[in-house]
Order: structure tokens, then sequence, then C-alpha cells
């Protein structure tokens, strides 16, 4: 799913555009006992509570695309007779009214989900009327391309609210509040089927986390059998290492700023594609070279790549390099520099000692307060 597909669905996820049918929800303590369980028509609801399931639901289509929504696909095992794929077309196709059929669900989430404490399992059905688009990509309203159902789960911490004292207007006094179960922010969810090129992909969901670096692997393999990608966090170290092992003493700093350089200039022709950018083996061996990384440096470079990122692993550049930050770091000094300016940093040796050099121009801070330049001895 791209960027402007999922926008499409939070739209829905409003009073104004809702087409909901029903809203299924079980409460589970920290003993992955079930508490209680409700089923709702959707538009019934109080419209307090709407807007407050709304926050929960428009939080699960959140987030970075490639970092805490990952597109996922089902492998072909997953499709057949009583594989995960299977199960969840009857559950769309029940539209949530099939009691064995969630209750089936709420098991198999309950089994694979790893938490510690107590949360809620919401599940929406809705359908949702496609409009068509014409040439210049403007919505015909009145032209209805294809109907897109669809399953959007999430599981959501309940926890204790904090302590505090609060005012009592019946006893005109200040009291210790009350204490009671919140529920909280979305940590996981998905979205069955995906809605790819603006239309059911039954092979597809479209995946979320929380936290990027936390996917619940073993949620992902138990419930849904879906391979996952490495998450952001071991991307980052990944790319880290195929820098490092693969430049060896010419790890300089240097080389490092061209490699940093020629990746933000691909992230920003890429910048308005639909889809993050993403490298494979042979675009990160390409980005290497064209960074200057010498050829006999990258005679390895495949099975370098293939043993630590795995074959047919993708990194995503967002993932591997904050674009908006260059950092110097050594173990008393971070130096934090415009990544459109790396010029100004460089190396030097420096009365027979190797060391960072900035170029001051312009003004210049310390703590906030501006100071002249002072003396600068030039090298002999």
């Amino acid at each position: 799913m791209t960027k402007q597909e999922i926008a499409e669905l939070k739209k829905l996820l409003t009073q104004k555009n809702c087409s909901i049918t029903r809203i299924c929800g079980c409460y589970v303590d920290g003993e992955k006992n079930k508490k209680t369980e409700f089923v709702e028509p959707f538009l019934a609801l109080p419209e307090e509570e709407m807007f407050k399931y709304f926050e929960l639901l428009r939080k699960t289509l959140s987030g970075t695309l490639g970092k805490n929504l990952l597109n996922l696909e089902f492998p072909l095992s997953s499709e057949e007779e009583g594989g995960t794929q299977e199960f969840l077309l009857r559950l769309r196709a029940s539209r949530l009214k099939d009691e064995a059929l969630l209750d089936a669900y709420y098991d198999k989430i309950i089994e694979t989900y790893d938490y510690v404490g107590n949360y809620l399992i919401l599940v929406v059905h809705d359908v949702y009327d496609v409009p068509g688009r014409a040439s210049d990509g403007m919505e015909m309203e009145d032209a209805s391309d294809e109907i897109y159902e669809y399953l959007l789960t999430c599981i959501c911490p309940v926890n204790l609210s904090k302590p505090g004292l609060s005012y009592n207007p019946t006893e005109n006094a200040f009291q210790n509040r009350i204490r009671d179960w919140v529920v909280d922010m979305p940590q996981t969810g998905f979205l069955f089927p995906a809605f790819n090129d603006r239309s059911a992909d039954i092979h597809s969901i479209l995946y979320y986390s929380k936290d990027a670096d936390d996917l619940q692997e073993g949620f992902v393999d138990g419930l849904l059998t879906c391979p996952l990608p490495l998450s952001a966090g071991s991307q980052k170290e990944t790319f880290q290492t195929l820098v490092e092992e693969t430049l060896g003493e010419a790890c300089e700093l240097e080389m490092v700023k061209s490699i940093h350089e020629k990746l933000g200039e691909m992230m920003e022709e890429h910048k308005d594609e639909p889809q993050p950018l993403s490298l494979d083996r042979d675009e990160v061996k390409a980005l290497f070279s064209n960074s200057g990384v010498e050829d006999e440096r990258l005679a390895d470079f495949d099975r370098r790549y293939d043993e630590t990122a795995g074959a047919g692993a993708l990194l995503v550049a967002n993932n591997v390099v904050n674009a908006k930050s260059f950092e110097v770091k050594t173990p008393d000094v971070v130096v934090k520099v415009n990544p459109e300016r790396t010029d100004l940093v460089g190396t030097r040796i420096v009365d027979g000692r190797k060391c960072l050099v900035i170029e001051l121009s312009g003004s210049v801070e310390v703590n906030g307060i501006p100071v002249r330049g002072g003396a600068v001895r030039e090298e002999e």
C-alpha cells in the first residue's frame, strides 16, 4: 500500500465518512483470560464513544511506511484450507456475526500475542464503496469502481490511570482521584485485505507496530504466518555493519560522508514517490561503488550482504540513515552537522595529531551565547 491509499482509508474513520458496520471487542487480563466481550453496530454507538474508537482505529493506520507500517504477503500455505488467510476470508464474509468464528479469532490472538498486562482486542468490519477517479486523479463520487470490504484489528494495552488529586464539586473539595482502567493507543494491528492499487488484495495485509524495533515476530509468525522484514533498528545495524566490513581500514570520515551524501541524494530524488526508497543487494553495492569504494573491496560484497542482511532482503533508506542529520561522535564530543553542509567537517593533522576540523563560517554560539571565533593558527 502507498501513503495515498492509507490516507484514503483513514478518511473513512471519521463521523462524516464512516461506513463501519460492526465493532467487536474482547478484554483480556494479564493471565490471558477473556474478561468480557462485546459486539455492537458501530453507528449505534454514542457519539463520544464513536470518536474514541475512531482515534484508536486511525492510529492503527498511522506511522512511517517501511518502519511502523509494513506491507506483508501471505505464503501459499496460508491460503490453503485451514490457513490464516482462508480463516480471515471466512471471518470477513461473516461480517463479524458468527460468534464461534469470533471466539476462535480471539483465541488465536491470545495464544500468539506476547504482552505482560491487560489488553483490548478490537475488530471492525467495513464496506467501502470505492469512488472512481478521472484521468487527472480527481475522485468521481457518482462513479464507483468496486466495493472494498475489509477487517481492521488492533490490540490496545489497558492500564490503570495515574494516581492524583481531583476536584469533587459536590463536596467542594479536592480528593484522591479514583483510579480506573484506561484503554491506551494500540501497540499492534493490521488491515485485511490490503488496499493495493485502490483494490482489495487478499494475498496481502498492512501490518502496524507502534515500536518499529519490536515487531512481535512470534505474533506475526504464529497468527498471520507472514514473513517479516528486518526491523528498522536491525536494518540500521545491518547497514552500519556492511559499511564497516566493506571499507575495513578505509572506513574514514570522508568515505562515510560520501556514502551518506549519495544516499541522501537518492532519497531526495525519490521523495515524491508513493513508496519509501528501498535498496536491494545490488543497489547497496552500486551505492558504495558510486561513493568511491574501490572495486577490490566490493569483490566479496554479495556474500557479505546475504550473510548480514539475508538473501533477498531490502533495506529502507529512511531506516538506515537520518537524512536530516549528520553526526560525528567521539567518547567525549558529539558534533551534529546540517547534512547539506558536511563539507564544513573534515580531518587534518595538527601538531602531529589527527584532529576533527570544523570550518567556522558565520556566527558561533556556545550554550546559546554568541562568541568570537577566536585566534586561529594556520598550519605551516
